[in-house]
Formats: C-alpha cells, sequence, structure tokens
C-alpha cells in the first residue's frame, strides 16, 4: 500500500522530503496539480473540486492514507473529504501554535496564500491559540510563482519579500511562520533578509510525525527495513512523470529541500 501526498504544485515536496526522512521504508505517490496551481488564488468551490478528483486518483492507486500537503487545500476541503472518504487524510496547518509558545511575548508574523489568509480555518486557529493578540497573517501570492518556475535565489525574490516584509517592524518579532509548503524552499532568503533572532517555522515535521501516529494506530507502518532507497512515483495533474530530465529536476529539488531542512 502507499502513502499518497500532494500539492497544487512542488510546495507539497517538502511533506515528501521530510515523510522520506522520517518514514523511509514506506511507498510513496506525489502527486502535483500543476494544471491547477496555484490554490491559493482559486475559489473555494474550484479547490473543493480539485481536491475530490485528487482523492479519487489516490483511491486507485492503492493508497492507505492520504497527506493534503497544500494548507490552502487544507483550510478548504480536508473536513469535506474526511466526510466523504474512509481512510485516512491528514491535513496541514501553519505551525502557529508552536511558534506562540516560543514567542516569549514577542510578536509572530503568518504568512501564507491569499486564500489561506482569507479563510475561517486559520483565523479560528488564531483565535484559539493567540489569547494575547500575537500573530498578523500576511499573504505572499507571488512567492508559488516563483517557486514554480524554479526561481528560488534571485534579485527578483530579494526584492520582493523585502517589500512584502518592510510592511512590518521586524525588531518586534520572534517568529516567522511559513504557512505554506511552496514557501519552504525560500528559507534562505528569508534567514538574510530577517533579523537574526527571528525563527522560521514550518509545519512539515509536525505533520509528518501526525501520519505516523496515524499509521501506528492502524497497525499500517511499513516493516523496517535497513538501508532502503525511497520508493516514490511522481505525477502531474494524474500523468507520471517518467521523463529522465523532470526526474532529474526533481532530484535537485530534494537536494535543495534538503538543505532547506536544516534552516
Amino acid at each position: 500500500m502507499n502513502i499518497g501526498i500532494f500539492d497544487s504544485g512542488i510546495g507539497g515536496m517538502s511533506i515528501l522530503h521530510q515523510a522520506i526522512v522520517t518514514l523511509p521504508n514506506e511507498k510513496y505517490i506525489f502527486y502535483a496539480d500543476t494544471d491547477h496551481v496555484p490554490y491559493g488564488t482559486k475559489s473555494k468551490q474550484e479547490v473543493v473540486g480539485f481536491v475530490d478528483g485528487v482523492m479519487q486518483f489516490m483511491l486507485a492507486h492503492e493508497c492507505k492514507a492520504v497527506v493534503i500537503a497544500c494548507n490552502t487545500a487544507t483550510a478548504v476541503a480536508a473536513a469535506i473529504m474526511r466526510e466523504k472518504y474512509d481512510i485516512p487524510i491528514i491535513g496541514i496547518e501553519p505551525a502557529v501554535k508552536l511558534a506562540v509558545k516560543e514567542s516569549d511575548g514577542k510578536r509572530i508574523l503568518v504568512v501564507a496564500t491569499p486564500l489561506t489568509v482569507k479563510e475561517n480555518k486559520l483565523k479560528e486557529l488564531v483565535e484559539r491559540v493567540d489569547d494575547d493578540h500575537l500573530v498578523d497573517l500576511h499573504p505572499l501570492p507571488q512567492l508559488v510563482s516563483f517557486a514554480e518556475r524554479g526561481e528560488f535565489v534571485s534579485d527578483a525574490v530579494s526584492d520582493y519579500l523585502t517589500k512584502e516584509l518592510s510592511k512590518f517592524n521586524l525588531d518586534e518579532y520572534s517568529e516567522l511562520v511559513l504557512g505554506c509548503t511552496h514557501f519552504n524552499y525560500f528559507k534562505d532568503t528569508f534567514k538574510r533578509l530577517l533579523p537574526k533572532d527571528v525563527n522560521i517555522v514550518d509545519g512539515n515535521t509536525g505533520t509528518v510525525n501526525q501520519l505516523k501516529r496515524v499509521l501506528e494506530g492502524r497497525g499500517e507502518l511499513a516493516i523496517h527495513k535497513e538501508s532502503v532507497v525511497p520508493q516514490v512515483r511522481y505525477f502531474e495533474s494524474g500523468r507520471e512523470i517518467l521523463e529522465a530530465s523532470k526526474l532529474e529536476h526533481i532530484e535537485r529539488l530534494h537536494n535543495r529541500l534538503e538543505i532547506m531542512r536544516k534552516i
């Protein structure tokens, strides 16, 4: 049986990468819905339809669990999919609770897609954990487009983030929460632009740990083997990626994500 992981694009590969690190014995299907990227600028109804289509694909490919590796899709569609499908569906949400715990009374900036910022799910999360009203939400719509075209370090990326971050007095902040999996590719630029004492927080490890707990509880974790080679099949909106050039590009993305994982 497989674990299905999907996103609107390459952002969800940061979850896949962490899953391979934590659960190397599992078999994975990674689905990038490139025909419809980005989800963050679509309507709620459109996103629900896209996610439903991906869920049907995952069930047809013998997935024992599915990770929605997209904050936007989780916010909009996870609850609906859990009502419809009888397999574990693990979503991702911005690590606001962890950031509040570690903030030591300083402010917290959560950056995400426009749809995630607008959705009630994120606002309700903030209301539950942010008793002192320390959290600010801010959309970064262009960052997904930069990621999808592989532009991770450039003057344009730096200029865009400098402009957006200049809207805040960053000396008042202790935590930056990455509320979109695409944003993980830019940790080095964020780190360079932020004050040295600002921590960068993402939800990848927490999401994968939750996946592990769910599979353990169901007795469905893969048997541990030494020196395993990760088994992953990659799809673009249902089309399997087999071309050598595209697989080489995926390997380069994993290499970058390993560097970003350690920041």
